[in-house]
């Protein structure tokens, strides 16, 4: 992972996929899907796929939004396990895991990525017992831009949020304090309206159980957005919030590692979800 460095670039993202895949395909014929492509909203990518579940009691559901830099990114299934893979840690962990898809950019910019978040947030407090999830008990994951969007949930639903889901997790997201990238203009919009609908104050105010982390050799962008927000929380609230640097790994191996060998943060998820969720 080392000799790969910092860089994002479809050839990184395919070294780091052929380092997993081995161990990603087990996982997937250990784990299969209980429910596939389930509609949550109107659009062609409203669809979410559920891990687990289908026990004698509810249990806590672990909600994972995948990255892509706001242009792609699928959920994963049968014969791709990228993104797949973090629904069936989530199964292994105990919990029920749900992948979603969302709607991207640029044929569909800011708000919308937050707005489907909140939609797969209402549908399960609708249906998740229907598949062995607590509706009480929803902690949200993202990674990259879905951690953004994760976070403009945060700011869209304010002081609604702590009713709504116990508790997020955030790997290598970007929340508003480094500048604009030219590429995310195509879902943001106006670089004048950057700052405005960028989600850092909702992520530093919020006063749901946190879980923040990035990667050892993230683009240095991402690891100064991790350092600032542990500096803005820490400066509002007295304390951290629950964080990880994960040693050993880059921007992509954040999520495609989880259910492998390397329990690391899988555990670090896994315990902070039992706690939201006790």
């Amino acid at each position: 992972m080392a000799a790969l460095g910092q860089a994002l670039s479809p050839d990184v993202l395919q070294a780091v996929r052929a380092l997993y895949d081995a161990e990603q395909r087990q996982l997937a014929e250990a784990v299969p899907v209980a429910a596939a492509d389930l509609a949550y909203g109107p659009d062609a990518r409203h669809r979410l796929d559920i891990y687990g579940g289908a026990a004698h009691e509810l249990r806590p559901v672990l909600v994972f939004v995948h990255g892509g830099g706001f242009l792609k990114g699928d959920k994963g299934g049968v014969d791709n396990w990228q993104n797949a893979n973090v629904g069936r840690m989530a199964a292994a962990l105990g919990f029920v895991g749900v992948v979603i898809n969302y709607r991207l950019a640029p044929d569909h910019g800011w708000p919308a990525g937050a707005e489907d978040v909140a939609a797969v947030v209402a549908w399960l407090r609708e249906n998740a017992a229907q598949h062995g999830g607590d509706a009480a008990r929803i902690v949200l994951l993202g990674t990259s831009a879905g951690a953004v969007h994760v976070a403009g949930y945060l700011k869209a639903a304010g002081d609604k949020a702590p009713g709504a889901i116990r508790g997020a997790v955030l790997l290598s997201g970007l929340y508003g304090t480094t500048p604009l990238d030219e590429r995310d203009v195509l879902y943001y919009g106006d670089p004048a309206l950057y700052a405005a609908r960028m989600p850092r104050e909702a992520v530093v105010a919020t006063t749901l159980p946190l879980l923040i982390a990035c990667a050892e050799f993230d683009p240095p962008r991402f690891q100064r957005e991790f350092l600032d927000l542990l500096r803005d929380r820490l400066a509002l609230h007295g304390t951290m919030p629950r964080g990880v640097i994960l040693s050993g790994h880059n921007h992509y191996s954040m999520a495609m590692h989880l259910g492998t060998a390397d329990r690391r943060l899988a555990d670090e998820i896994g315990a902070f979800v039992r706690e939201c969720c006790a």
